[in-house]
């Protein structure tokens, strides 16, 4: 499409600000950005679209305008809202530069240019699939009369015969039409789309799952692409927040107007996921305030205030003040992973994983607040407050309120043993998330218990980054770590250096494992059991199927083998850490 078709579309309100001489440029897309150096990201032939956020002085202008002009887009959109008019400078450096300047009306949204664009380029490639585009088009549009993700890809399953579903990068269902798509297919087609693109295969991809073939889209949202010959983008800074179009049918065996359509298509998807994450800014927001109030040591009353402004927003129509759970995210990258915005990653990340696996649609995580400060990502969860049981029937140990007072601190404590657990936030998502940290990033998450106040809020935060760095001492890809095993010896296990470690269960197990080989007498099985068993004779003979005498003869051994006495607390306890280490 042209330039000149833009400006003659009353609904964008575009209004000229120079280069009439330019209009038949052809637009092969649209860029939305505020860097000051967007060059990289560009291809040629794209409407820029800002905000000006980038201009901080006159002179920035200057050379925004050069390299966006260098890179070959076709024109540039500048909003009103920011600045309330169009710099005379940013007006100066485009005309030196003939690259056409439009001023965009505050009152209409950057998406909708997108949109508009998106649906003519990709009907022009198309081709005779043009109505199709358009009639998604149309049922993208916000409001009453449209569907949003659903209905595009209902569309293409009636038109086109394809069934296709959006995923997360961790596998759970955004969006689809028809018969839905397994946890386990979802999980494994994501584990595949994030193993093509940390290997840098190039999309479309293809997959075999179940004697069907699926072919992979990313969905990426404006600038997030890299572009055709240029510097290559690091993928790590959005592979694990990405979204994907899962199509039922093999893309090898397709034409150039229908790759092109399922192209439009994703970038249609981009825009309502660029909607959503616009729906989420409240709420990390408020998460962030919160989170300076806690770390800076302010009065428990100002936390309490903002916490009741948090709560109906992540819990509407809860009565009583919720309880809240901390849960701290790193995500940690080898070699030169630094240049990575770490903290921006684990915040999509957590919020992702936060979500119930089981939950579809796109505002499933509208409970879920995270902020993200240096490395980290913090999340702020609310869970409603337990209902207090009623009294007995002769009210006896009942307050005035008509409840009982152990009963209600018993629900209460239920209630907080009942909230998120470390392990099984991690259970469903672990294998697409080791498969885009690929071998060179990490992922750690630390969850601690509940809290009913705001005065519990800074020693949850506390809680959440020690069992995170208890995660972090774990061996693996994915690790997280709750609040119960902060009460544990093991909790100091993992801190122990790796040659004490080996040096103290070479001396304990060594020779039990030595003699094992040579005799197979099984020391080291038969040690486990009856530390297991508390040191019973009877019971560990029991598992073991052994008769007493054989097992007091297996201890006798080990304690002359080792030098020391199992009936000591002391040597208990040594021989269970060796164990626990090795």
């Amino acid at each position: 499409m042209r330039l000149r078709a833009l400006l003659e579309t009353d609904a964008l309100g575009l209004r000229l600000l120079g280069g009439q001489d330019e209009l038949d440029r052809t637009v092969r897309g649209v860029m939305t950005t505020d860097l000051r150096d967007p060059s990289r990201y560009l291809s040629g032939g794209e409407l820029v679209l800002t905000g000006l956020a980038w201009r901080r002085t006159p002179e920035d202008s200057e050379p925004f305008v050069r390299l966006i002009a260098g890179a070959g887009v076709a024109g540039l959109a500048a909003g009103e809202a920011e600045l309330g008019a169009i710099p005379d400078d940013l007006v100066r450096a485009c005309a030196r530069h003939r690259l056409p300047l439009f001023a965009v009306n505050e009152t209409v949204a950057f998406a909708s240019i997108t949109e508009y664009v998106v649906r003519q380029v990709s009907g022009e490639r198309a081709g005779d699939l043009a109505a199709v585009v358009d009639r998604h088009r149309r049922l993208m549009t916000s409001g009453p009369t449209g569907g949003g993700p659903e209905v595009v890809l209902d569309l293409l399953g009636t038109d086109l015969d394809m069934r296709a579903w959006v995923l997360s990068p961790t596998g759970r269902r955004v969006a689809g039409a028809g018969e839905p798509l397994s946890a386990a297919a979802g999980a494994a087609l994501a584990a595949e789309h994030l193993t093509a693109t940390r290997g840098g295969r190039r999309a479309p991809h293809r997959v075999a799952l179940g004697g069907t073939t699926y072919s992979l889209f990313p969905v990426r949202g404006p600038g997030r692409a890299a572009p055709p010959g240029g510097p290559a983008r690091d993928v790590r800074e959005s592979v694990l927040s990405d979204w994907l179009l899962a199509v039922e049918a093999d893309a090898g065996e397709w034409g150039a107007p229908r790759l092109d359509l399922l192209q439009g298509v994703t970038q249609l998807i981009a825009v309502e996921r660029d909607r959503r994450d616009a729906a989420r800014t409240v709420r990390r927001r408020l998460a962030q305030e919160i989170l300076e109030l806690v770390q800076t040591g302010a009065p428990p009353a100002e936390i309490a205030a903002r916490l009741r402004v948090a709560a109906p927003v992540l819990l509407p129509g809860q009565g009583a003040a919720p309880h809240w759970q901390i849960v701290v995210a790193r995500v940690d990258w080898e070699g030169e992973g630094g240049a990575v915005e770490a903290g921006a990653v684990a915040q999509s990340l957590l919020e992702e994983i936060l979500v119930d696996p089981a939950a579809a649609g796109m505002e499933s995580g509208d409970r879920i607040a995270v902020a993200h400060t240096g490395g980290e990502a913090i999340a702020l969860v609310p869970m409603p407050a337990p209902v207090p049981p009623a009294a007995d029937a002769e009210g006896e140990d009942a307050g005035e309120g008509g409840t009982d007072p152990k009963a209600a601190e018993k629900a209460a404590e239920k209630a907080a043993d009942a909230g998120l657990q470390a392990d099984v936030l991690l259970a469903a998502v672990r294998e697409p998330l080791a498969a885009g940290l690929a071998d060179d990033g990490r992922l750690t998450l630390g969850v601690s218990a509940a809290v009913r106040s705001a005065d519990g809020l800074r020693g949850a935060l506390e809680e959440a980054r020690h069992a995170r760095r208890v995660a972090a001492a774990r061996p693996g890809r994915v690790c997280a770590a709750g609040h119960h095993e902060l009460a544990s010896h093991v909790l100091l296990l993992p801190f122990v250096p790796d040659d004490v470690r080996r040096a103290f269960t070479a001396r304990l197990l060594d020779p039990l494992r030595d003699y094992d080989r040579r005799h197979r007498a099984e020391l080291v099985p038969t040690l486990e059991s009856f530390l297991d068993c508390d040191g019973s004779w009877t019971r560990c003979a029991a598992r073991l199927h052994l008769h007493v005498n054989t097992l007091r003869y297996r201890v006798g051994r080990i304690e002359q083998l080792t030098g020391r006495d199992l009936s000591r607390l002391e040597d208990k306890l040594d021989f269970f850490l060796a164990l626990r280490m090795s």
